[in-house]
């Protein structure tokens, strides 16, 4: 947000604030979104890469197409199990899913 809108917007009265303090959120709380919004990303980066729809890629997990959407959109019913196995049946290493996890986690510092 430009610096301008923002002190018109606290002259006015508003609180201007990010996801942290509006939902009023943890270090910890607010890792755990990056880190699954981050594996999310690459879920779909990857899927899309290897031009496979999601009902194939569903169907090659044994799961629903509409569950991909939900682990695709970091859909917190979706564990991050699930993502990391997911992934996994994509080719990506246990060195690559570290790199995104630790690239969240530099995100939120």
């Amino acid at each position: 947000m430009e610096k301008s809108k923002r002190k018109k917007l606290e002259r006015a009265g508003w609180k201007v604030g990010g996801t942290r303090e509006f939902l009023d959120l943890s270090d910890v709380e607010m890792a755990m979104i990056d880190v699954r919004v981050s594996l999310a990303q690459e879920l779909r980066r990857r899927r899309q890469g290897g031009k496979i729809s999601q009902a194939a890629f569903a169907k090659r997990i044994g799961s629903s197409q509409s569950r991909v959407a939900k682990m695709e959109a970091g859909d917190p019913s979706v564990s991050i199990d699930l993502l990391v196995r997911s992934l996994v049946s994509t080719g990506s290493t246990a060195a690559e899913i570290g790199e995104i996890i630790a690239a969240a986690g530099s995100q939120a510092a």
